[in-house]
């Protein structure tokens, strides 16, 4: 079951941090929240598992009036906010992983065409700010 849309690019790992960045802000988004998964392992269950994990963030991103429309559609959508997005790279590969939450997921838990026109419109954000990381 694919919950993520996703690309690999061969920018070096803070380059490709950034580029997301800038990819999701034109499409919107800001980030309200980073988690270094890294750190975090590292922090709470030691320098092995940081480095087994390698470079990881996961970015919360949220567009407001996506978000707006979502939860005055339906209050509860909220647990699903913001959307995740991840970039990873395992300390051995030589490419730079970047994932988005499938939107359409939020449909499966839906039955409003509130929901779904929200779900394909951010669908279709995420998708041109992969897209435009990759080009």
């Amino acid at each position: 079951m694919a919950y993520t849309h996703s690309i690999t690019s061969s920018l070096p790992w803070k380059d490709a941090v950034e580029r997301t960045r800038e990819a999701l802000s034109q499409e919107g988004f800001g980030v309200l929240t980073e988690i270094d998964v890294r750190a975090t392992f590292t922090k709470k269950l030691g320098q092995e598992a940081g480095d087994a994990v390698g470079d990881y963030i996961i970015l919360g991103a949220c567009n407001p009036k996506l978000a707006q429309r979502g939860i005055t559609a339906e209050p509860q959508l909220g647990a699903l906010l913001p959307c995740n997005v991840v970039v990873r790279r395992a300390p051995e590969d030589t490419e730079t992983t970047i994932e988005t939450i499938d939107p359409q997921t939020m449909v499966k838990v839906s039955d409003s065409e509130a929901i779904r026109d929200v779900a394909n419109d951010a669908d279709e954000r995420l998708t041109r700010a992969l897209n435009n990381i990759a080009s």
